[in-house]
């Protein structure tokens, strides 16, 4: 980053000497960037192992549990103030699911503020694959990664002596992977079966008349080759949000995963935040406008191996930039 000004820097002097007009007025100030903590991407990728470890985190089962436990303990550690939204929920099939969302805050006092949002649950089928079909999955990247990435993020916060100036809040929402199955036709126009935790937080958030400048969600963000497009909903609600997020990843040195191009809408947790609590929230999440999500989307293949240390690094780092120099 210092390097790039220094060559901004000099070309604007050679510019100035050379065109012979001494007026200061032509000249742009250049941008001068707050300083930003590293992201490791070993500590992320540590995050994602553990989560895995604890088996697949769907509602009602032991893994879920225990990855609720863990999480409250880390967000806790980290020196945010952590609550629960606990609530009862009805799936496509018409079981009751225990959900929880996980909210922490960083400079809670702080009027202004920015939200982080990710999953924690992993689907129950692997409705995707051609075999082990009604087994649920890993759930490395869809939902791992986002929590991975956020409580790296946190944890950075935590022992950096440069501080973000805002108020931060972190969202993990539950139930968010839990629609009907593949190639199946159960939704109505009156009930969408997908982000069950983000649907409920909208309409109740934690705290009474909670707002935010804007959110980012981060989904599925750690696989090899990962590419991350411009998302319908996020150019509907915030374009100017990802433009400013896909911008700071070209200056530092990201633009091989953040793509300047648009990708069609789809149902995540930011649609709601968006719809319903009012929140300009951007998605960034591997969807593309050529194939859709990737090859092991909602199959037994999204696993450890599939995770990559390098788009980890990509995207904490760009929404670590983006919220220090707010």
């Amino acid at each position: 980053m210092k390097n790039r000004l220094f060559i901004l820097l000099t070309l604007l002097c050679l510019i100035w000497s050379c065109s012979g007009d001494k007026t200061s007025d032509t000249l742009q100030e250049p941008v001068v960037y707050r300083d930003v903590p590293e992201f490791l991407a070993d500590s992320a990728y540590f995050y994602i192992q553990k989560q895995v470890d604890f088996g697949p985190r769907v509602p009602n089962t032991e893994g879920h549990k225990k990855t609720k436990a863990w999480l409250i303990e880390k967000l806790n550690g980290f020196g945010l103030e952590v609550q629960t939204q606990d609530f009862p929920a009805k799936t496509y099939d018409n079981q009751t699911w225990n959900l929880s969302n996980i909210i922490a805050s960083y400079n809670p006092s702080v009027k202004k503020r920015v939200l982080l949002a990710a999953h924690w649950d992993t689907r129950r089928m692997a409705d995707k694959d051609t075999e082990r079909i009604n087994e649920p999955i890993d759930g490395a990247n869809d939902g791992g990664s986002g929590v991975g990435v956020l409580l790296e993020v946190a944890r950075i916060i935590s022992i950096s002596e440069i501080k973000p100036e805002i108020g931060i809040d972190f969202i993990f929402f539950d139930g968010e992977d839990d629609g009907e199955p593949e190639h199946t036709n159960l939704r109505n126009n009156s009930q969408i079966w997908w982000c069950l935790g983000s649907q409920h937080w909208s309409k109740n958030p934690h705290l009474p008349g909670y707002s935010a400048f804007y959110g980012i969600l981060v989904d599925l963000v750690g696989a090899k080759g990962a590419r991350f497009y411009r998302e319908g909903y996020s150019m509907r609600y915030g374009k100017n949000i990802v433009h400013k997020v896909w911008n700071f990843a070209s200056e530092l040195g990201y633009s091989d995963f953040f793509i300047n191009r648009d990708s069609p809408e789809i149902i995540d947790d930011h649609v709601f935040v968006n719809k319903d609590a009012g929140i300009p929230m951007i998605n960034i999440v591997e969807f593309s406008p050529d194939y859709g999500f990737g090859h092991y989307h909602h199959t037994h293949a999204d696993n450890m191996d599939l995770i990559d240390k390098r788009t980890l690094k990509a995207v904490g780092q760009t929404v670590l930039f983006t919220i220090y120099q707010e």
